[in-house]
């Protein structure tokens, strides 16, 4: 016999009609489990919820013993609220039909019961609850992602393979040294190690070694007595000791002087810092992690960095690599940002031009992801269409040109990443298009009649032209249609995306061809 696959609680107190129901359901596989009291309900959900196979359904009349189905409603939202609830009654009244659903109820089935029609409010009913059950466990899992993630929006496997180190190494107390160009996120990943660590619960402190004064350093670092020096008025308890128990990370440290490299390594041996002015040397408890855009290594060599301090941060070294050595990220990021700061303003974006994706790929990007963020920002700000075009991402009136190495990508490379990213995304399908023209006809790629062929804006009235040149005409149209994606166009002519682009480069010989005579 097959095994039921569906968990139905029913509360009626009609001995004959609980049989009917069971004898019904049970070979369209439904187990039901019948009840006639509100409280034998509760315990019976209540037992059920921890096993294998909670409850999936519960069909209640409106008449029980103790309470009506409407505070049975009530109550089961409560400790259920997931489980969808069908409430009968022999009353087809519209009130209290509205009263159930406002309740919580799923559906209102009124007696006598037709079967059909309790079966296939029963089917909806389960399918709906599953597919909330299912959308929150893969939110949750989603949530769970990102928490391991961070802030992180990584797709290169470079990337990946650093987040898996940070979160492997997060576990100790070593020392890492994160080296990359600013910009790149050497902060964030700091940040992801301490989430994902043992101390996620103590603070996390990040100082920047070069915004702060040399005079002032130190005693931002380990504090300061009162009266230690002009303007101590108060004693002053340092970074150090704010971090106790967390993560403190020292942000560009190859800028700190040979003094203060003395000290902190002193710290980092110990464990132990003096504040500035006292005698007295004081236990602390902090994972230090370090970050630097210079290389230490040079630094070193040069007498500019201590060795033994060198030695000491570069327990487990981490080189996050620039934006423009994973250009996989860079469609993610720019959608990742476009997203915050759409929400903080009014724009119309919702996405980007095939020529915005296209700069954004072959830019380089010197500032990182610093830069693309800012970037991204502007052009929200400055869009006044649903797409963000190539001129929004410029810096508007600095006479600076953009940063592009056109020979950094092939069109093949591009349209792959662009269409990668697009099967990432959510399409909304009524979204409509805003960069055709309005007087352009709609183009059907498929029709019942297969040998009728779309002409708005490819024949001119009484226009006749050879086969060939009608062939390149739509196939321009189709590139058009689709923003220039070569895969799409591919699939909607039906033909290998190799042979689509042999015959894009005939096309352009042809021009060439053209223009020489």
């Amino acid at each position: 016999m097959k095994t039921p696959t569906k968990k139905v609680l029913l509360l009626e107190d009609d001995r004959d009609l609980q049989n009917l129901i069971r004898d019904y359901f049970a070979p369209r596989g439904y187990e039901i489990i019948s009840h006639s009291s509100a409280e034998a309900a509760e315990k019976e959900i209540i037992m059920n919820s921890s096993g294998d196979h909670p409850i999936d359904l519960v069909i209640t009349d409106f008449r029980l013993p103790n309470m009506n189905g409407i505070e049975l409603i009530v109550l089961l939202k409560k400790i259920a609220p997931e489980i969808p609830i069908i409430l009968v009654t022999a009353h087809s009244s519209v009130d209290l039909a509205v009263e159930a659903i406002e309740k919580g109820a799923f559906d209102f089935v009124v007696k006598p019961i037709q079967f059909s029609q309790l079966a296939i409010s029963m089917e909806r009913a389960v399918y709906v609850s599953r597919l909330l059950k299912e959308n929150n466990r893969l939110k949750l899992t989603l949530d769970e992602s990102t928490k391991k993630m961070g802030n992180i929006i990584a797709k290169s496997a470079t990337m990946l393979s650093i987040i898996d180190l940070s979160k492997r190494v997060a576990g100790s107390d070593a020392t890492v040294l994160i080296g990359g160009e600013s910009g790149t996120g050497k902060e964030v990943l700091a940040q992801l190690i301490h989430a994902t660590s043992p101390r996620v619960g103590k603070p996390f402190i990040a100082i920047n070694c070069t915004a702060i004064p040399e005079a002032l350093l130190e005693s931002e670092l380990f504090g300061h007595a009162k009266g230690s020096f002009t303007g101590a008025d108060e004693k002053k308890v340092g970074l150090f000791e704010e971090a106790e128990g967390g993560t403190l990370l020292l942000d560009e440290i190859g800028d700190l002087s040979l003094a203060l490299q003395a000290k902190l390594l002193r710290v980092i041996q110990d464990r132990k810092i003096k504040r500035v002015g006292e005698n007295q040397y004081r236990d602390i408890d902090v994972r230090i992690l370090a970050a630097t855009h210079k290389n230490l290594s040079e630094e070193v060599k040069a007498k500019r960095f201590r060795e033994d301090l060198f030695f000491r941060l570069n327990v487990i070294p981490i080189k996050i690599p620039s934006l423009r050595e994973r250009r996989e990220d860079i469609l993610p990021l720019a959608e990742h940002f476009l997203k915050i700061f759409k929400a903080r303003t009014n724009s119309r974006a919702t996405g980007f031009s095939k020529e915005a994706l296209h700069y954004l790929l072959k830019n380089n990007w010197p500032g990182n992801v610093r830069e693309l963020e800012n970037a991204i920002e502007r052009a929200v700000v400055l869009c006044d269409s649903d797409l963000i075009q190539e001129r929004h991402l410029l810096v508007p009136a600095a006479g600076l040109a953009p940063n592009v190495n056109p020979d950094v990508l092939t069109d093949e490379n591009i349209d792959h990443l662009i269409e990668e990213q697009a099967q990432n995304q959510v399409k909304n399908p009524e979204e409509k298009r805003t960069e055709s023209s309005s007087s352009a006809e709609p183009v059907q790629t498929r029709t019942q009649d297969s040998t009728q062929i779309p002409t708005g804006n490819l024949l001119s009235k009484g226009e006749l032209i050879s086969l060939a040149t009608l062939e390149k005409r739509y196939i321009r149209f189709v590139l058009g249609e689709v923003d220039g994606v070569k895969e799409k166009a591919a699939k909607i002519l039906e033909v290998d995306r190799k042979t689509l682009y042999r015959k894009l480069v005939s096309m352009e010989n042809d021009i060439g061809t053209m223009a020489t005579h």
